[in-house]
């Protein structure tokens, strides 16, 4: 039985030091009362997190978040398991909720233009000059990725930006759509691009969770890699299964 709730959630928020500080007690205390299981990263240039648990104690979570003004209205991307697939709680403060190492890039300030899944569904038919971004790094890749786009051979996010230099012009003048697991590193990934001078940049809004929900497996190949026991989605997300599919 699907019981477990699997929630995903980012924003790109400056946050003080006083305020994380704050946080980072009282989300320690709500999530252990409320026997959730993840990690919760804070920053100063916002928060990421990864949670599972019963569907009383996530909606609970999600309620008291959304009294926290800066993190109001969070837009959470959900999924369900049969079992937990964090074996512990962390509420850790970073120097930033997605590791990248150029502090310059400030996506709450400067980010490229979200398009739906649906939109980027259309666009494989209607524009066939679409550069497809993967940000995600290559182990990931190999379990799956959207068909023709094109990988960095990235071992870290850290990587992306070198990574970046040694694209052609054809692909800085063509239109390009950064993608990612969640969204949070396609974000990141499309702020540099627009200051590294590309010409048109979109990022897929939800990364390619989203996508599987909104429009499945289409125009995907594979599956997607999860940094939790859950290991991988299908394009239903739901856990795959190595026995049932070989």
């Amino acid at each position: 039985m699907l019981s477990i709730i699997n929630i995903s959630a980012y924003r790109f928020v400056r946050l003080s030091h006083d305020l994380l500080a704050e946080l980072q007690i009282k989300l320690k205390k709500e999530t252990q009362q409320l026997g959730l299981k993840g990690t919760i990263l804070l920053s100063e240039e916002g928060i990421n997190l990864f949670l599972a648990g019963q569907r009383e104690a996530i909606t609970e979570f999600q309620e008291q978040l959304n009294r926290v003004p800066a993190l109001k209205n969070l837009t959470f991307k959900e999924s369900l398991s049969d079992f937990q697939p964090f074996k512990k709680m962390f509420v850790k403060l970073k120097k930033e909720i997605i590791p990248f190492g150029i502090d310059a890039i400030r996506p709450e300030i400067r980010t490229a233009t979200s398009i739906a899944p649906e939109t980027l569904k259309s666009w494989f038919k209607e524009r066939p000059n679409l550069v497809l971004l993967d940000t995600r790094n290559s182990f990931e890749v190999e379990f799956g990725s959207f068909e023709n786009s094109l990988h960095l051979e990235l071992k870290h996010f850290r990587d992306f930006p070198t990574a970046v230099q040694k694209l052609p012009d054809t692909v800085k003048k063509a239109p390009v759509v950064t993608f990612c697991t969640g969204g949070i590193r396609c974000e990141k990934a499309s702020a540099f691009l627009l200051e590294a001078g590309f010409d048109e940049v979109y990022q897929l809004e939800g990364g390619i969770l989203n996508y599987f929900e909104k429009c499945g497996g289409d125009h995907y190949d594979g599956l997607c890699f999860v940094f939790d026991d859950r290991k991988t989605l299908t394009p239903s997300l739901e856990v795959f299964d190595s026995t049932k599919n070989p």
